[in-house]
């Protein structure tokens, strides 16, 4: 942090979706923004937040005139970080106001489209949240590479879980959503019911109720809807005590750019088993030891999954190799004041 106090004192504005601090609707992206914001203040930044209510990222008429009206009223030559959910929908609202601002975008999942690209281009600088997002974003939208930053997530610094002899209490933390693959960790999870396990699955059950009632009928069909807990979305002190409740964290997400409850986790000693798709390999990292703190699998293959979840289950050298390594990988984890320190050069090389 030493670094960013150094730099000269400065406004900075942060528009952010509405609902960044809802509890009922946890996320990666509002924890990261939230956390910047704090991390930015306490640095000596005068940090002003704009909420702009709409559907994001599907924006109707009244978000696009809300948004509008917030931008108009930062004063001229600002520094600007606008929250990708939000950016990557509206070219025709920033791409005429990055002429007048210093305008940042925070990109936490690239959308791939046209508008997000015309966004991004007119932008003075794009943080990322991976190295791998960097190199997609630079790849794909031919951005130049001095213009896009990584600032991956911090973690807090986290009890130690103690876990239980046979391994079995999993936990899966995510929005419950197509994305996030649980119906593939269900169909994994039937195929090793000869084993014993109990999984709880925490995360936001109102952003595809269908997917959701698709998951029971899944897991009553499977017979395991007696193992398998959804229990909705937790924060603060009761995500902490399924944290310290489980075993290993399993996520078997289509598609992440990241993955903090990896970091989570492993925050807490915890191994992951989870699928090796965009950021999560090095969300997952290595511990001191050389080794991988988890066991990664293919997206979208419920046969992987079930076999590494045998593995998991059924060796217990590999759980104590495992948890060993999780352990390692725990002193080397980046906190919330590198993000903000990271996110202030940033901010400091475009307000010069």
């Amino acid at each position: 942090m030493g670094e960013l106090r150094a730099a000269a004192v400065s406004d900075v504005h942060v528009v952010v979706p509405d609902g960044i601090d809802d509890p009922l609707r946890p996320s990666g992206g509002n924890t990261y923004d939230r956390r910047m914001c704090l991390g930015l203040a306490e640095a000596g930044w005068s940090v002003h937040e704009h909420h702009v209510p709409g559907p994001w990222p599907r924006p109707d008429a009244a978000a696009r005139q809300a948004l509008a009206a917030e931008v108009a009223d930062v004063p001229d030559g600002a520094v600007v970080i606008v929250d990708g959910l939000i950016a990557s929908t509206i070219p025709e609202v920033l791409v005429p106001e990055a002429s007048r601002l210093r305008l940042v975008v925070l990109v936490h999942l690239p959308r791939g489209n046209e508008r997000e690209r015309a966004v991004l281009g007119a932008a003075s600088g794009v943080i990322a949240t991976s190295n791998w997002t960097r190199h997609w974003l630079v790849e794909e939208y031919a951005l130049p590479g001095d213009r896009v930053h990584v600032a991956e997530p911090g973690v807090d610094a986290a009890d130690l879980a103690e876990g239980t002899a046979g391994g079995g209490e999993l936990l899966c933390v995510g929005a419950v959503t197509p994305n996030k693959g649980q119906d593939v960790l269900l169909t994994a999870l039937a195929a090793v019911a000869d084993l014993p396990w109990r999984c709880v699955l925490v995360g936001s059950t109102d952003r595809d109720t269908a997917f959701v009632d698709r998951l029971h009928g899944q897991a009553q069909e499977s017979g395991i809807d007696d193992r398998v807990h959804i229990v909705g979305p937790l924060t603060g002190s009761r995500l902490g005590a399924a944290y310290a409740a489980a075993d290993a964290l399993v996520l078997a997400s289509r598609f992440e750019t990241y993955g903090m409850v990896v970091t989570e986790a492993l925050a807490r000693g915890l191994p992951v088993v989870a699928t090796d798709v965009g950021g999560m390999p090095e969300a997952l990292g290595t511990g001191s030891d050389g080794g991988r703190p988890g066991l990664l699998v293919r997206p979208g293959d419920a046969a992987a999954f079930a076999a590494a979840l045998r593995q998991w289950l059924s060796d217990t050298e590999l759980r104590r190799r495992l948890r060993q390594t999780a352990r390692l990988r725990r002193d080397t984890l980046t906190d919330w004041s590198d993000t903000s320190a990271r996110v202030g050069r940033v901010l400091a090389e475009v307000a010069r």
